[in-house]
């Protein structure tokens, strides 16, 4: 568990002290953390004994500790796909697809342990609301997440706006956003600075319900989420796994789409009577009459 996430988790027991380091630790995360002692102390107005029994709760040794956990969590999310690179062979004992595929399933499992039911429920519920818009938006490849999410989404509810990359674009859609609506962001280690700028526009200019789907370590747009989903990726090879954002993904879907089933079936039914008439087939072609296609 990262520190941050841990601070997160024991936030309901703190003092009003603890409360006021918590604070300055998350809004500049992991950085507020790697002041000296008697920086944090000033900066959150509390005394030095404080911090040290702040770092206690987190079960640091003491704020040495604290800080060095803090360097290897920057560490872990700026690595590269070299860095990752196991250093064992992964095809080693019994083939590399039923070895990847265990890497992966032990993945997905931990995932399944660490969502918290509560959060997942908040989501569904944010996201089922048909008063309010859902804007998606991910990386550079964890876009292609973002995409999956809005396509299933807009199956089940209308209202559903993926967020093109080009920042261009952006104003028109923060511009429609109101603090009724939800902003779900995709971002995983070598996290994209422009999904930061974007979420902290968004917020200062609209306030809409901001959703992060992100790995252990934590994009910094989490920082301004009132939600946060944070996933195992690692598998020990040059590339992270995205199964488990997937997995999630689908969840929503289904739980959304079973929990409104009357309001689901009426949008498949006009959905799909819409394509007979627009003569779409599977293969997307609607160019040509349904008797002259191939």
């Amino acid at each position: 568990m990262t520190v941050k996430a841990q601070i997160l988790s024991v936030s309901e027991e703190m003092t009003a002290a603890e409360r006021k380091i918590s604070a300055v630790v998350l809004a500049d995360y992991p950085f507020g953390g790697l002041a000296s002692i008697q920086e944090l102390a000033e900066r959150a107005k509390v005394s030095a004994p404080s911090i040290t029994r702040f770092v206690a709760k987190l079960g640091c040794a003491g704020y040495q500790e604290f800080q060095r956990r803090l360097i290897d969590e920057l560490k872990e999310g700026a690595r590269s796909p070299i860095d990752l690179r196991a250093t064992q062979d992964i095809s080693a004992r019994r083939g590399f697809l039923p070895a990847y595929f265990e890497r992966v399933r032990s993945r997905l499992e931990q995932a399944a342990a660490d969502v918290p039911e509560e959060t997942f429920e908040a989501v569904c519920a944010l996201i089922a609301d048909p008063k309010r818009a859902v804007y998606v938006m991910g990386g550079r490849v964890s876009d292609s997440l973002a995409r999956f999410l809005a396509i299933n989404l807009r199956l089940v509810r209308k209202g559903v706006h993926h967020i093109p990359a080009d920042p261009e674009m952006w104003p028109d859609y923060i511009q429609t956003m109101t603090s009724r609506d939800v902003v779900v962001l995709f971002d995983f280690r070598r996290y994209q600075p422009s999904l930061l700028r974007f979420a902290e526009t968004a917020s200062r200019t609209a306030r809409p319900q901001i959703v992060v789907v992100t790995d252990q370590w934590l994009s910094p747009v989490a920082q301004l989420a009132q939600r946060i989903f944070a996933l195992p990726i690692a598998v020990g090879t040059a590339w992270d796994t995205l199964v488990g954002p997937l997995a999630l993904i689908e969840a929503l879907v289904v739980k959304i789409s079973e929990d409104e089933w009357e309001n689901t079936r009426a949008r498949f039914e006009a959905w799909d009577g819409l394509r007979d008439r627009l003569r779409i087939d599977p293969s997307g072609d609607a160019s040509l009459p349904a008797s002259r296609r191939d």
